[in-house]
């Protein structure tokens, strides 16, 4: 027996911002929303979903985890994300090729660069 991956949750203060704004990020579309979360996902039929569930508490560390993020152009959706609201930030990663951001509530994520085939 095996377990599907239903959704990934994400503690937010303002959930329904924050899930706008992952979902401009990354193409997907809010499926679900009321009182105890906003759902998004890429189209309605397919996990898996990310969850944006309402806490009190701001966030004090780094993420335990993160999503990775890989785009066609590192430079272009840097420069996106940043033009949303998303800001550089250093967690001790060095130089390395990736660019590590974090959302407008401060969690963490990477972009990396494109694919070489």
């Amino acid at each position: 027996m095996t377990s599907v991956w239903e959704s990934l949750t994400v503690d937010a203060r303002d959930p329904a911002r924050l899930a706008r704004w992952w979902a401009e990020a990354l193409g997907y579309q809010v499926v679900t929303e009321t009182p105890s979360g906003v759902e998004i996902r890429q189209s309605p039929d397919q996990l898996p979903a990310l969850f944006f569930g309402p806490v009190a508490e701001g966030k004090e560390r780094k993420n335990r985890l993160h999503l990775d993020l890989r785009p066609a152009n590192q430079e272009a959706e840097v420069e996106r994300l940043v033009d949303m609201g998303a800001r550089h930030v250093d967690i001790g990663q060095g130089d390395v090729e990736w660019t590590v951001l974090s959302d407008p509530e401060g969690n963490e994520f990477c972009v990396l660069r494109e694919r070489e085939e």
